[in-house]
């Protein structure tokens, strides 16, 4: 149930980023540029990556959400609950995980990053613009995590899935049209995201 008494019980991040149309467009905006711009990190690592910080910061929404669009794109189901149960043992390329141990101390322990931090990543043979796009990320899921926990939005995990194959489908571009002001909208006129 969402803090906010205005927003209808099954709103989703759409309903929060349609209090502020201008603004809720240009994060869309923000968010398909560091999510599918060109980048040494592909569209599907870079869905790990919100999967990640948003499982470190226990926001199931943004988590789901991103877990769901990273299976879209092929990932594996135990690779998510693996990295956040056993770092270490995770399934995972060795390439991914001096920048999975980037963000997971960007987002835990932002003060303490260390040039040594960046440097594992681009020695383990990632350009400097792969630590960029991992730390931008990184920052994003932060801030969605917030505004999503801080309004209290919730969703069902049937709900995720079909996030996450809109997420692989059509981008963030394509959630812009679900604003107001926009006359598309999801199933059974639904709002989103």
């Amino acid at each position: 149930m969402p803090f906010l008494p205005s927003l209808p019980a099954e709103s989703s991040l759409l309903a929060v980023l349609a209090r502020s149309p201008a603004a809720g467009a240009a994060l869309l905006d923000f968010h398909e540029a560091v999510m599918r711009a060109d980048s040494p990190l592909s569209p599907a690592e870079r869905e790990l990556i919100a999967a990640y910080v948003s499982g470190l910061n226990a926001c199931r929404y943004c988590h789901g959400v991103h877990e769901a669009t990273a299976l879209a794109f092929g990932l594996s189901p135990e690779l998510l609950d693996a990295l956040l149960n056993d770092f270490d043992s995770a399934p995972l390329d060795l390439r991914l995980k001096p920048v999975l141990r980037y963000v997971r101390k960007l987002t835990l322990e932002p003060a303490r990053m260390k040039q040594g931090d960046a440097d594992a990543i681009v020695e383990s043979g990632w350009s400097e613009q792969a630590v960029l796009d991992a730390a931008a990320v990184c920052g994003l899921f932060n801030l969605m995590n917030r505004l999503v926990q801080g309004a209290g939005i919730e969703a069902a995990p049937d709900y995720m899935a079909m996030a996450g194959r809109r997420l692989r489908e059509g981008g963030y571009a394509a959630l812009k049209e679900l604003l107001p002001g926009s006359h598309k909208r999801g199933a059974e006129g639904q709002e989103v995201a």
